[in-house]
């Protein structure tokens, strides 16, 4: 069985010529107009610079997204009763909060003032001017 194999691939590449492809390569398919290539690297190069001036003028101006910053202002709900220091819940997450005047009760309001560290100071909703 397997000399029938042999004989079958040996007779299979004989009759094949493999020095003289059928499909021809033409030299003309890599040549390369200068111009047109120096005209596709300058306007490659100036989309890459125009688009890099226009997001790096505009992430100043965009409004934060993260960080303690973007917690001042916020309203949290109270989960241990604040006297002054207790627990809030802000967007999913419990923080260490200190109330800054009075006392609050689970599920009063309270508005983010300041951000210290892993800590918030808080005032009463109704007490802050929206």
């Amino acid at each position: 069985m397997l000399e029938k194999l042999v004989e079958f691939f040996q007779s299979w590449f004989a009759n094949t010529n493999l020095s003289s492809p059928s499909f021809q390569i033409d030299s003309s398919w890599f040549q390369v107009d200068p111009l047109r290539l120096i005209i596709l690297i300058v306007i490659v190069i100036a989309a890459f610079l125009a688009l890099a001036i226009i997001w790096g003028t505009r992430a100043p101006r965009r409004e934060i997204l993260a960080g303690k910053e973007d917690l001042i202002g916020k309203i949290a709900e109270v989960k241990t009763a604040l006297k002054p220091k207790g627990i809030v819940l802000i967007q999913g997450e419990l923080w260490t909060a200190i109330l800054e005047a009075g006392r609050a009760v689970p599920g009063d309001e309270v508005v983010i003032t300041k951000v210290d560290h892993l800590s918030v100071s808080v005032t009463k909703s109704k007490e802050v001017n929206r």
